[in-house]
């Protein structure tokens, strides 16, 4: 009897397209993991949960749903090997959300590092929406309705996921063991789990204008890399490096291989051999951002062209998603089933509690 497959279930915010720090954290992952015949891989694109903080700008996310789901395709997501979905086509997710909030209280949601983080960044006008307070709970529907043991994620999304399993462990305690408790799936590598942006800042993003984009065309990768932070007391050529806080040698470690040493720099045989030159004074900031230029063309130009042959195809992107969607919630379909069942909601289908009041009251004097 064949084995069954464990689930993994992750996505993204289409609120924008898709960077290099989404690429190290995550994305690489899901075409590795993809081709695991142990797994059985969902990955939806969260625009519920993207209306949380842009409720009020939807078209924002309309017009960034099939951008993101062109990124999904182009870094290798193959939609015959994993189902791609959208959060929004699944309203089973809302039902099981509702559930859920009855199990967690506001301030365990305050405490959450990533939401007291999140609330900080986006400096809210007007209060904080109750929906974003509350995503947490959705994520923890979208990734309880199929069943994941495993999702990868990035370093600063573990705190969302503990809150996951500590939902489920409360809702098994009370209606039995019904749902599965995920773990996640971090980079073997601490610099790519969370890859910071150009300008050494610890996030990446559009709104920050310091992130790489997968689709970025070559013209636009070699300004941003030539406006890297590098080593401020770096001043000439023979001083010595130091390599805490440099940008280019930071993604160098995300990115380069022995193989790009060979090809584009073969006088070092590897990473260390440069870093160790660059410490000890010899080495420039301009032949470390060259490099840097060729390691990720080479990595980026495979993308930017599956992504071109997917641009002029959006009724097969489309299609996908649909198809995709019907699949994710058959699955979600099912296990609300199994929730509502285990919580006694399934009134009309419960004999016994018929039969229970039919005795009780009949022929009652």
């Amino acid at each position: 009897m064949e084995n069954k497959k464990e689930i993994i279930v992750t996505g993204d915010r289409p609120t924008g397209r898709l960077h290099l720090g989404h690429y190290v954290g995550s994305l690489r992952k899901r075409v590795e993991l993809q081709d695991d015949p142990r797994y059985k891989q969902y990955v939806f694109i969260a625009d519920c949960q993207a209306l949380t903080d842009n409720a009020r700008n939807p078209e924002k996310i309309r017009q960034n749903l099939i951008e993101v789901a062109l990124d999904y395709l182009s870094v290798g997501i193959d939609p015959t090997k994993t189902t791609i979905f959208v959060q929004s086509q699944i309203p089973e997710l809302t039902e099981l959300t509702f559930y859920y909030m009855n199990l967690v209280t506001l301030g365990r949601l305050q405490r959450n590092p990533t939401i007291k983080t999140e609330i900080k960044e986006k400096n809210f006008d007007g209060g904080i929406p109750t929906g974003f307070m509350t995503y947490p709970i959705s994520q923890a529907a979208d990734i309880t309705a199929f069943g994941a043991k495993y999702v990868p994620v990035g370093e600063d999304q573990e705190p969302l996921l503990e809150q996951t399993r500590e939902i489920v462990r409360t809702f098994n305690s009370i209606y039995g063991d019904i749902l599965v408790e995920p773990r996640a799936i971090l980079s073997a590598d601490g610099v790519c789990r969370r890859l910071p942006g150009i300008d050494g800042s610890e996030k990446m993003g559009k709104s920050l204008g310091n992130a790489i984009y997968l689709a970025d065309e070559p013209s636009v990768i070699k300004k941003q890399i030539n406006n890297m932070f590098t080593d401020p007391l770096h001043l000439r050529v023979e001083d010595p490096g130091h390599l805490e806080g440099n940008i280019p040698f930071i993604y160098l470690t995300a990115f380069a291989t022995p193989e790009h040493f060979t090809k584009y720099l073969p006088a070092y045989a590897n990473l260390d051999e440069m870093k160790a030159h660059y410490t000890r004074g010899g080495l420039g900031d301009g032949t470390v951002k060259k490099f840097l230029n060729d390691v990720l063309n080479d990595v980026l130009t495979p993308i930017r062209e599956r992504r071109k042959k997917y641009e002029q195809n959006i009724d097969f992107v489309y299609d996908m998603l649909e198809k995709g969607s019907r699949e994710a919630r058959a699955i979600a379909t099912d296990t609300l089933k199994r929730v509502r069942r285990a919580m006694g909601l399934e009134y009309f289908e419960d004999t016994g509690l018929r039969n229970e009041y039919k005795s009780k009251y009949t022929n009652k004097k």
